[in-house]
């Protein structure tokens, strides 16, 4: 009998963890000892908080990452085909959702293994219920074009496709090149174009505010090396 494969999402910010995993969730993790990972010394900090059944130096845990090639997935899952159930961390939010796993978890389903997703912190969801835009039509982008051209062209096409659809479009940038994408945002985009700002969720220093690119123009929020979702609709 196979085992099965929880999907552990994981705090996006140093608070509390109550704040937001349920008790229970955190006794079913507490159970497990066998996890997918993909740093074992954070994932280790995040298993210290809720009181593992098991001493964290007896935790068995495997790497996975954006480096981890295709073949070396199924072997991953051995302990869970031998029985034992089994955990997959995201680094922070929810793994599979704009991180490493879903490959990993197809291949459970493949297999005939129980997937079980835990309830726990999603940026994305939290930045969409917020945001006060579109929340039964929405495309979840990923990371847009480094290069400026291209993103910007990408940012009018995000926004022409919005107006059609009557669409949010949400993306997501690495912190350290927020502003820059903030600041283009406002050039390229309508200025009756609605745009939603998500910072630093979950954390006592949250920010989410959505205005009329016209309004963002006035005044940018300083967002440099913030997580932040970004939402946008025309």
């Amino acid at each position: 009998m196979t085992g099965k494969l929880y999907l552990i999402p994981t705090p996006i910010s140093q608070e509390t963890i109550a704040w937001v995993m349920p008790a229970a969730v955190q006794h079913c993790i507490a159970e497990l000892s066998y996890f997918i990972v993909e740093h074992p010394k954070t994932a280790r900090q995040f298993l210290k908080q809720i009181n593992p059944k098991y001493p964290l130096q007896e935790l068995k845990m495997q790497i996975l990452n954006e480096h981890t090639p295709s073949k070396d997935l199924l072997a991953l899952l051995d302990p869970v085909l031998a029985g034992h159930d089994m955990g997959l961390l995201s680094e922070a939010g929810c793994p599979a959702v704009a991180d490493p796993g879903a490959g990993l978890v197809r291949l459970a389903h493949k297999n005939n293994i129980t997937v079980v997703p835990l309830v726990g912190p999603s940026s994305i969801l939290l930045a969409l219920m917020a945001s006060g835009l579109n929340g039964q039509h929405f495309a979840f982008n990923g990371y847009l074009p480094i290069e400026s051209e291209a993103r910007a062209g990408k940012l009018m096409e995000l926004e022409k496709l919005s107006v059609s659809r009557d669409q949010t479009q949400i993306f997501i940038e690495a912190p350290y090149r927020n502003q820059k994408l903030l600041e283009q945002l406002v050039k390229v985009c309508s200025d009756n174009t609605d745009l939603c700002i998500a910072s630093h969720l979950t954390f006592s220093s949250e920010m989410v505010a959505t205005k009329s690119v016209k309004e963002w123009k006035r005044s940018l929020p300083d967002i440099n090396k913030i997580p932040t979702i970004f939402l946008l609709h025309g």
